[in-house]
């Protein structure tokens, strides 16, 4: 192996952890309550569409444009305690833009009755773009697999 080619290779590989960064900030975010963590994962002009696990549980959702839409999401966790645990991510690079794919469990508890919950087993797909040091998600869809527990700890 050539100092080229393990130089690209590393580049590959610090590219791969830096895709799937921006995919555990955003979970951090929600599970630390930590916005600016939150933000951090999304690029200004961002769509999160999150319609069809909502469809599942009988509610309309219009995918989120923009990054102010996205993180009022954390204003509707705010009496929730979340965990996600990101799982099998396949990550493509292309120069600046990337596609990852994960499997995301999201559990969703009630902070004045942990007795009421909801897990969530879902497929994302993420498109990303280099932003500076950082990449950013453009466009997220989120789709659920299966579901576990009470939805109107989510759904109201």
């Amino acid at each position: 192996m050539t100092t080229t080619d393990l130089e690209t290779a590393v580049r590959e590989l610090v590219d791969q952890r830096d895709v799937l960064d921006a995919l555990l900030r955003f979970g951090a975010g929600q599970d630390l309550q930590d916005e600016e963590l939150f933000r951090s994962a999304f690029a200004e002009d961002a769509i999160l569409d999150f319609s069809q696990p909502a469809e599942t549980f009988g509610a309309t959702i219009t995918p989120m444009k923009g990054i102010e839409e996205i993180a009022v999401i954390m204003t509707t966790l705010e009496p929730l305690r979340t965990t996600h645990t990101v799982t099998n991510p396949r990550i493509d690079v292309t120069g600046d833009t990337a596609q990852l794919f994960a499997l995301v469990e999201a559990q969703h508890v009630r902070r004045d009755d942990p007795t009421r919950h909801l897990l969530l087993k879902n497929v994302y797909w993420v498109d990303l773009s280099r932003a500076g040091s950082r990449w950013v998600i453009d466009v997220m869809t989120i789709h659920n697999v299966w579901h576990d527990g009470d939805p109107t700890v989510l759904f109201g």
